[in-house]
This record gives structure tokens, C-alpha cells and sequence, in this order.
């Protein structure tokens, strides 16, 4: 639904508004036994902002809706779920991100009109923290430049949670997204392992859940014995991490790799 510029809410606050960087839980699409309550995944503070916020920029509706009826059932929203002003981001901003200054800062400036009207807007992606592995930094830049405060608040951030738990360096990283595929994936690896080992950074990746196990053979084939390969699967529901050398890994698939079929954070480092 777009988001109506002539709302008719005769209760508007007198101050502007403020756009809320909103965590959603990283269980979207997962199957319906997996999916915790709501108050099991996010703080108390979060669920009860998004409960009162009625302007959404959003990566997709329909999961944006299914995060709110998640919330309702916690704590009532503050419209019918049919009031909800939702805009989407572009599907350009979803394939090649927004992270470079771009038309869509100009648009983002008119998702965000509301705030001047005194309503908060929430950014949410379909899972995590949005403008982090997800478009909506162009949401934000805009409003900066409109002067209106921007407030992020606490939940799963994924790419944090798989550092956490695998062992590696958490006071250098970077995440580098999604690998380069066919040819140019084991030169790739092999870049990114040797500035991990020479400056000790550790590196990260995500990939599409089907080919999670393609690129896990391809680290396992590709990296240093020596170098440690952790694989964080599930952090949504049932985490299931495993942190060891290349070496270790080579070693456990003569037997048979895990089968990490859900989202997936790949790591890698001295």
C-alpha cells in the first residue's frame, strides 16, 4: 500500500518526526514450527515502537506485514493492518543495493514526508537490520539531510551474532557480501584469504541458502589447511555453528558435510 500524503489523523503531534531503524527477526521464511513469539526474538522496546508506528519503508510487504501481525499478537497495533501506510523499496535497491548516492536518496525524501507531519517512519528489511546485508542506507542518508533524527534500535543482527560465535578475529572483519560465481570464485577466495592472513581481518560472506553448500565446498577446497572456516546456519531458530580449520573441515567431509539449508554466514580468517 503507498503511503497517502493527505492523511486525515487529527491527532498529529506538533514536533517532527524521527525515523526508527527497525530489527526484524531472522526467521522469515522459515517454517511455521521454527517461528519463535515475538517476544522471544526481539526487546520489549522494539516491538512496542513498531506497535505504534503506522509509515513503513520496507524491502517487501508482505514480509513487513507478517512482522507486524507477529507484533499485534504481542501488542496491539496502533491502525488495522489495511491502514498501514507501506512503501517498498525499488527492486533496483534490492539487487544492487543503495548504498551509493544515487535518484533514490531523492525519493527516500518523499517516503519520509510524513516526519514532517510529525508521524515516525520505521525501515525494516525481511530479516535482520535494515541497511546492513540490505538496502534502506539511501532511507537514511535522506533523512539526515532532512534534519530528522535517526533512531536504530536493538535486535538479531546476524552478521554479529555468526562473528560472535566463530572464534575469529571480532576487532577486524568485513563483510563482502555475496562472492563472485563460476570462474572467478576460487580466484575470489583466495584474494580475500590472503588479506585476512595478511592483515588479520577476519572476512565474511553470505550466500542464497541453496547454494550454501556449493560455496562451503568451495572455501573447504579453495582455502589454506591452516586457515580457520566457520559456518553459522540458523541463527533465527536453532543455531548451528562450527568453527575449525580447513584442514578439520577437509577431514570431516570424508564422511559427509552438514546440511546447512537455511540462511547461512560463512567466515574465514588466521
Amino acid at each position: 500500500m503507498n503511503m497517502n500524503m493527505n492523511d486525515t489523523n487529527t491527532n498529529k503531534p506538533a514536533t517532527m518526526g524521527r525515523l526508527l531503524v527497525i530489527p526484524t527477526p531472522l526467521d522469515f521464511g522459515c517454517a511455521p514450527e521454527l517461528i519463535a513469539p515475538i517476544a522471544q526474538v526481539l526487546p520489549e522496546h522494539t516491538i512496542a515502537a513498531a506497535a505504534a508506528t503506522t509509515h513503513w519503508i520496507s524491502e517487501n510487504a508482505k514480509s513487513t506485514r507478517a512482522f507486524l501481525s507477529r507484533v499485534h499478537a504481542h501488542t496491539p497495533l496502533a491502525c488495522a493492518m489495511q491502514d498501514m501506510h507501506i512503501q517498498v523499496l525499488p527492486r533496483d535497491a534490492h539487487k544492487s543495493g543503495d548504498h551509493q548516492v544515487s535518484a533514490l536518496d531523492t525519493q527516500a525524501k518523499a517516503w519520509l514526508a510524513p516526519a514532517l507531519q510529525g508521524f515516525d517512519v520505521a525501515l525494516v528489511s525481511e530479516a535482520g537490520m535494515p541497511a546492513i546485508a540490505d538496502p534502506g542506507s539511501s532511507v537514511v542518508r535522506a533523512a539526515h539531510a532532512m534534519g530528522l533524527a535517526v533512531v536504530p534500535l536493538s535486535g538479531p543482527v546476524s552478521l554479529m551474532l555468526a562473528l560472535a560465535a566463530s572464534g575469529l578475529n571480532g576487532q577486524q572483519f568485513a563483510f563482502v557480501g555475496y562472492l563472485k560465481k563460476g570462474a572467478e570464485l576460487s580466484a575470489h577466495i583466495k584474494s580475500l584469504e590472503a588479506t585476512a592472513l595478511k592483515t588479520g581481518q577476519t572476512q565474511i560472506c553470505i550466500e542464497t541458502p541453496y547454494r550454501n553448500a556449493q560455496l562451503l565446498q568451495a572455501l573447504i577446497t579453495t582455502l589454506s589447511p591452516n586457515t580457520r572456516l566457520a559456518v553459522a546456519c540458523g541463527l533465527a531458530v536453532d543455531a548451528q555453528v562450527i568453527s575449525q580449520t580447513v584442514a578439520q573441515w577437509r577431514d570431516k567431509a570424508k564422511q559427509g558435510l552438514p546440511s546447512f539449508d537455511l540462511p547461512a554466514v560463512f567466515l574465514w580468517g588466521a
